[in-house]
């Protein structure tokens, strides 16, 4: 027997979908589709190792201990990550919508909730807002392309990225407190 979302999971889907589909449509214009792509890439994992490596040569005095702290962050966020999406297994909505919500990449899993992506970004522009500010205004842009990226290439709905924010702000949050 496959698993089930939670029914408030199928009751979010559908009042999420419409918002899927018109925001799937300004893929009709070739430029924004390729960004989108190009920020979900960068999302994946080239943006955040490229932060992780550069904290010795970013604060000479703390990069080392931001390397340790923003990688054993990120692990742990991965980890509680995978935990809640295989336990909830909300469908992505190009499957969940065959024909209304078109998916523009390949997905690494079948189930969207939450957005991992949308997750890494926020925590790490939280924790570089924090640690190094002159560099926040430049991850915003970065951070809210690969969120709205995830919900225009198809493969997750609005509150998806909304929970991936809201946990990477918490990881962020436990990081700070624990580590500063």
């Amino acid at each position: 027997m496959a698993p089930r979302a939670p029914a408030l999971l199928d009751r979010l889907d559908l009042l999420e979908w419409r918002l899927c589909q018109r925001i799937g449509r300004l893929n009709l214009y070739r430029p924004w589709l390729g960004l989108l792509r190009l920020a979900s890439r960068l999302g994946d994992w080239p943006a955040w190792v490229a932060l992780i490596l550069l904290q010795p040569l970013l604060d000479a005095a703390h990069g080392g201990q931001r390397l340790l702290q923003y990688t054993l962050t990120a692990l742990v966020a991965i980890a509680v990550y995978r935990l809640v999406k295989t336990r909830l297994c909300r469908e992505r909505p190009y499957i969940t919508f065959v024909g209304n919500v078109r998916s523009h990449e390949p997905a690494r899993d079948r189930y969207s909730f939450p957005s991992g992506h949308t997750m890494h970004a926020v925590m790490f522009l939280t924790l570089t807002a924090n640690h190094l500010p002159w560099l926040a205004p430049w991850l915003v842009p970065l951070v809210l392309l690969i969120a709205l990226s995830r919900v225009g290439l198809g493969l997750h709905y609005l509150s998806d990225v909304v929970a991936g924010a809201l946990l990477g702000l918490l990881f962020a949050g436990v990081s700070l407190t624990l580590v500063g």
